[in-house]
């Protein structure tokens, strides 16, 4: 009798156990995915600007830029959680700003504005943040995946409803491609 009590005990505790380990997991995606989702709002927040200069040097680069600003307004456009639809987004976008940096070799004078330059170190600097938060979400959601489906906690993910965390990564291997500009 005492033996089946200590059983189910033990038990107890492991389930209390595994399930404040996939509560802290589930937390962590959040959190590195807000981490994410803030240097997503500081790169699109610095596009008008970067499109503004652009456009005064570059007039005739009108169709870059606009679909640049289309970009940035379907990105920030895909609903909250529709995580592979941001990175979707957001890698077409990546794409077309790479475009738009390309036009400064073509016009001096813009590569040598100091407004231009500023805004292009800024993006450069938010860039290099979106990578490292991209891979802390990625390593988040790694750990919450694995333990959603791991067994034997994944008994307990089952049945408090604990789900596995989409990563965040360009799905278009053509997305991944250097954008190439000719003129």
């Amino acid at each position: 009798m005492y033996v089946i009590l200590a059983i189910l005990a033990l038990a107890a505790v492991y389930a209390v156990i595994v399930y404040n380990g996939l509560v802290k997991s589930k937390q962590m995606t959040e959190e590195a995915w807000s981490g994410i989702d803030v240097q997503l709002k500081r790169r699109a927040d610095l596009i008008p600007n970067l499109i503004e200069i652009v456009k005064g040097y570059a007039k005739h680069e009108s169709e870059t830029l606009e679909k640049v600003v289309e970009l940035r307004n379907r990105a920030q456009g895909v609903p909250a959680g529709d995580i592979e639809g941001r990175a979707a987004a957001e890698g077409l976008l990546g794409q077309a700003l790479g475009r738009v940096m390309a036009l400064a070799e073509a016009y001096p004078d813009l590569k040598a504005n100091e407004n231009f330059l500023e805004l292009q170190r800024s993006l450069e600097g938010v860039e290099g943040e979106i990578q490292m938060s991209r891979r802390y979400y990625n390593g988040a959601a790694r750990d919450l995946n694995v333990k959603v489906e791991s067994f034997p906690s994944n008994l307990v993910a089952r049945n408090f409803g604990f789900i596995k965390a989409g990563y965040f990564e360009i799905a278009n291997d053509a997305d991944r491609a250097v954008p190439t500009v000719k003129f």
